[in-house]
């Protein structure tokens, strides 16, 4: 394994590691406060406000790993319909679409998060630019994901549309490929 797949390796690790910690915070935080305030008759207004915020990190931190395993909405059919030698070209420019749009939306979500950084949030007082920090790092993060991915995105050849098949698949209850 050469030197950069290992740092590959790594990067998703280490976001896949921070992104389930968020989530099992989440998990016991909401748990935790569900019990309180049904068993004990209080609530912990702290955790529900945590647990939405960590909701947000989690929506963000996420995003780049869920391109990276085609888990975005997708839509695929213009390219399966042109030649195959045009199709690295039509992705190339969907390519530069989503590039410039993470970059848009890092560019804002670090604007925002300056401008909200003196409010503070209700319950924790926290700065709630730290809320907004997640778009421009979630956006960062979904832009090194997609630069590892390119080339093998470029190359990708979208599948010919079977409409039987997608009727098939819409069935309720049925496994998907």
């Amino acid at each position: 394994m050469t030197f950069l797949e290992r740092l590959e390796r790594g990067f998703v690790a280490l976001n896949q590691g921070v992104i389930m910690l968020m989530m099992m915070a989440m998990a016991v935080l909401v748990f935790t406060n569900v019990v309180t305030r049904y068993a004990f008759g209080f609530s912990l207004n702290w955790a529900e406000e945590s647990s939405r915020y960590l909701m947000i990190w989690v929506t963000y931190l996420g995003a780049g790993l869920a391109m990276r395993e085609g888990r975005h909405v997708a839509i695929e059919y213009l390219q399966g319909l042109l030649p195959e030698r045009l199709a690295p070209y039509a992705r190339g420019v969907v390519a530069l679409l989503i590039l410039s749009f993470m970059g848009t939306l890092g560019v804002l979500g670090v604007q925002i998060a300056q401008f909200a950084w003196r409010q503070r949030t209700p319950v924790l007082g926290l700065p709630q630019g730290l809320v907004y920090l997640a778009i421009p790092i979630g956006a960062g993060l979904f832009v090194l994901h997609f630069l590892i991915v390119l080339r093998s995105y470029l190359r990708q050849r979208p599948n010919a549309i079977d409409v039987e098949d997608l009727a098939a698949r819409a069935h309720i209850g049925e496994p998907r490929p």
